[in-house]
């Protein structure tokens, strides 16, 4: 006879007791998924199209551009995207968890997350009211944009994105890959 699997859950509260031992820890309705650190090139993919948001976005103050970003549903949601896009009419001081209005969370697969990301996470962050989605896969040089639950569109060559404020952000795919493949 089968033994039943009991899973702990956990609250967003429960993160703070964790170790800071460079892994991430995220919570999807109380089930604690747990990534080791990202490597270096996961960064620089990371922070080649945080650049290009934050070239388009910061100077004119209409959004917030961070790396990572937490998106939370208390009490036992936090999910922590690679970059987080949001609108500045929130104060740069505001807690993660009184932010409700998401323009864009853009995850970096890595080997160790690519599985959760594309099948869980993705479909989440929509249920939590982010607007869109970008799955990044550095192994094979495109970005999945998604702007509703399920698979995106597949860009390998330009990205551009109208924002929520009306400005539109051009991304050259093969720029942000430089080097990777």
């Amino acid at each position: 006879m089968a033994m039943a699997l009991s899973v702990p859950l956990y609250t967003v509260d429960d993160l703070e007791t964790f170790p800071n031992d460079g892994n991430r820890y995220e919570l999807l309705d109380g089930v604690l998924l747990v990534t080791p650190a990202p490597g270096a090139p996961h960064q620089l993919v990371a922070a080649r199209i945080q650049a290009r948001l934050s070239s388009t976005l910061l100077l004119p103050r209409l959004a917030h551009v961070v790396g990572p970003g937490a998106v939370v549903l208390m009490p036992r949601t936090q999910l922590e995207p690679d970059i987080l896009v949001y609108p500045s009419r929130f104060a740069p001081t505001s807690e993660w968890r009184k932010i409700d209005e998401h323009w864009l969370a853009v995850e970096v697969l890595s080997r160790s997350s690519r599985w959760y990301d594309r099948e869980f996470k993705r479909d989440a962050y929509f249920s939590l009211g982010v607007q869109n989605v970008w799955l990044v896969d550095r192994y094979e040089g495109y970005i999945e944009v998604c702007n509703h639950a399920g698979p995106g569109e597949i860009a390998r060559e330009r990205i551009t994105w109208k924002t929520p404020a009306g400005v539109v952000v051009d991304i050259d795919v093969g720029e942000i890959f430089e080097g990777m493949l």
